[in-house]
């Protein structure tokens, strides 16, 4: 991340359709998912996994994606969507382990993970 002293400036600093919701200058996530997915991009970069720049192309490119389909998603469904394929291409995880992993989080009781 050439230019960037961290993950959390680069991703401050995406703009456009790619730029992160804001309410006064803070972070919003609706549901505690849209967190999670948003450190684990960051913790991954952080760690060296992918270029910042890669995850941001991914992420325009699965919001101008969506736009085009006439998608209802919202943000940080594309977010995860971006991630999500980002993972598949850099060989972090392959399609089937995220599948396996999304049933399994998905067969859980609501609120498991907040007990």
């Amino acid at each position: 991340m050439a230019g960037e002293s961290s993950p959390e400036r680069a991703a401050a600093a995406l703009t456009g359709p790619a730029a992160l919701p804001r309410q006064n200058g803070e972070l919003v996530f609706a549901a505690p998912w849209e967190g999670r997915v948003f450190g684990m991009a960051v913790a991954l970069h952080d760690q060296a996994a992918y270029p910042w720049d890669a995850f941001r192309d991914s992420l325009i490119a699965e919001i101008a994606r969506a736009e085009a389909a006439g998608e209802g998603s919202g943000y940080y469904e594309r977010w995860l969507a971006a991630f999500e394929r980002l993972l598949v291409e850099q060989a972090l995880l392959d399609a089937a382990a995220i599948d396996a992993r999304t049933a399994e989080i998905a067969a859980r009781p609501p609120e498991a993970d907040h007990q």
